[in-house]
């Protein structure tokens, strides 16, 4: 592994120089990798790593999922041939690909457990499953490695980014080592999705980042304080299209690209030195107001209130109704309508639509 310093840390890190592609071909090309789940992480890995010439991949997905399984038939995956019904993937996979959502993880365990004879490998894209076992039902035979890949980003982001040739990072971490294999193996699968790089942790680890950071910076807090600002604009007598201008538009569309070219400090640079002044004066007040709310969202997801919540709520029978409700009644919020109404005016962006599409986002090889 590559040693790489992190602000003042040094961490070790796995990339494709140290673990070339060829090399996870030549491990992967003695296992039958059953891919279980065709929602969000499923079509993308499976697909990536069919572009990445690995060939011995199995779809398990219940045809009951009409739009899913529709899904992996669209993508080139041939029923009867290696696209199957749960159980008849899993018992033809060595490493099976646990790619399920975190509530359905619960029901399909059941079915999928006795196929997990001894030496095979279980797979995860999220500590969930193990981490918090005893919600969920998930322990595996003592003979099978548990391994875990975790993309950091989407589905759509996992496929995306390998189409543009960037990839995405990655981390890694092994529960349980039977064959003496399981690094080669989770190593092998993490390049073969097409990951940037790899970074070593833990289930609980990755499970404890993952459930903050998506309750937190990157959905629910961006969403909470971008709302939060936007009224306020609104509240002053700002038109909606200039309070979402100055709270989303100019974000997304200008600054959080410079932050991703070369940091935060970078992008202050790089900005008015009213701006400058600005934020540097105001961000230690909006860290001090929000940092009690991390440490309770921390230790709520810690102690297991967040994913009780989760499978309570995932497990009504009613859930997609409630859920398309919340969400229809988000997308009609003032902020959100207007951001409608401000993309439509972008130039050119029937155009980059149409060839996000043609460059395969939607999921399908190209």
């Amino acid at each position: 592994m590559a040693k790489i310093k992190f602000g003042n840390v040094w961490e070790e890190v796995v990339t494709r120089k140290e673990f070339p592609l060829a090399k996870a071909r030549k491990i992967l090309s003695k296992e039958v990798i059953a891919v279980i789940g065709y929602g969000v992480q499923g079509p993308a890995q499976a697909l990536n790593m069919r572009d990445n010439g690995i060939k011995n991949i199995v779809i398990g997905q219940s045809p009951a999922f009409k739009r899913d399984w529709d899904r992996a038939v669209a993508d080139g995956w041939v029923p009867g041939k290696n696209l199957f019904d749960i159980p008849e993937a899993a018992a033809k996979g060595t490493i099976i690909k646990f790619l399920v959502s975190d509530a359905a993880m619960v029901k399909v365990w059941p079915i999928l457990k006795p196929h997990l004879t001894a030496g095979k490998a279980l797979y995860f894209s999220h500590g969930f499953g193990i981490t918090y076992k005893d919600q969920t039902g998930v322990v595996p035979p003592k003979d099978v490695d548990v391994i875990l890949v975790a993309p950091k980003g989407s589905g759509t982001s996992v496929r995306r980014n390998f189409l543009s040739g960037a990839g995405i990072n990655s981390s890694f971490a092994i529960d349980q080592d039977a064959t003496g294999r399981a690094r080669d193996r989770v190593l092998a699968i993490g390049i073969a999705i097409g990951s940037g790089f790899l970074f070593p942790t833990t289930f609980k680890k990755e499970v404890y980042s993952d459930l903050t950071g998506e309750r937190g910076i990157l959905m629910g807090a961006l969403a909470g304080v971008m709302e939060a600002q936007y009224d306020e604009l609104r509240r002053r007598g700002h038109d909606p299209s200039e309070a979402f201008n100055e709270t989303v538009e100019e974000l997304t569309q200008s600054l959080i690209r410079l932050v991703d070219e070369n940091g935060m400090e970078w992008m202050y640079a790089n900005c008015s030195s009213t701006a400058q002044r600005g934020a540097l004066d105001w961000a230690p007040r909006f860290k001090g107001a929000v940092a009690p709310l991390f440490k309770q969202l921390y230790q709520s997801v810690k102690d297991g209130t967040e994913t009780r919540r989760v499978i309570k709520c995932l497990g009504r029978p009613d859930y997609q109704d409630l859920l398309h409700k919340e969400l229809e009644a988000l997308g009609n919020k003032e902020i959100w309508q207007a951001g409608r109404a401000v993309r439509a005016l972008r130039p050119h962006e029937g155009v980059r639509k149409g060839a996000a599409t043609a460059k395969g986002i939607t999921g399908r090889a190209v």
